[in-house]
């Protein structure tokens, strides 16, 4: 049998409850690796829902660890998330759009992620 294919893509949003601070940058900080847990957190229970409650058929989403990212936006925090997902061979391919419109419906119209805040303009899916 065929390996699953792994697609790497980007997701990107933004937080506009979590204030952005310069240790945010730096991957060794306290505040980088806090907040990214808390992100891998989430994007997990993301993935949890994709698998269990969507027309996708991909059997796995996750944030690779250590592929976050986060930027100052005005006041707010962006973050960037480095992800892949795994299609068996029988699957329909890696489609963006589906996942971007799954994962909009999973955050309350792109406004809620845990006990975040989301721009409702901020969500991409770039793959």
């Amino acid at each position: 049998p065929l390996a699953p294919a792994v697609k790497n893509f980007t997701l990107n949003f933004t937080i506009t409850n979590l204030q952005f601070t310069a240790d945010m940058q730096n991957p060794s900080s306290r505040r980088f690796k806090s907040t990214e847990k808390v992100m891998y957190h989430y994007v997990s229970l993301a993935n949890n829902a994709l698998l269990g409650h969507s027309s996708l058929s991909i059997s796995h989403l996750l944030p690779s660890p250590g592929h976050f990212a986060y930027f100052h936006n005005r006041d707010d925090t962006g973050v960037d998330a480095m992800c892949s997902c795994r299609n068996e061979p029988s699957d329909p391919k890696f489609n963006s759009t589906t996942v971007y419109h799954e994962l909009s419906k999973m955050t309350n119209g792109i406004t809620k992620l845990g006990h975040y805040s989301l721009n409702s303009q901020s969500l991409y899916v770039n793959g």
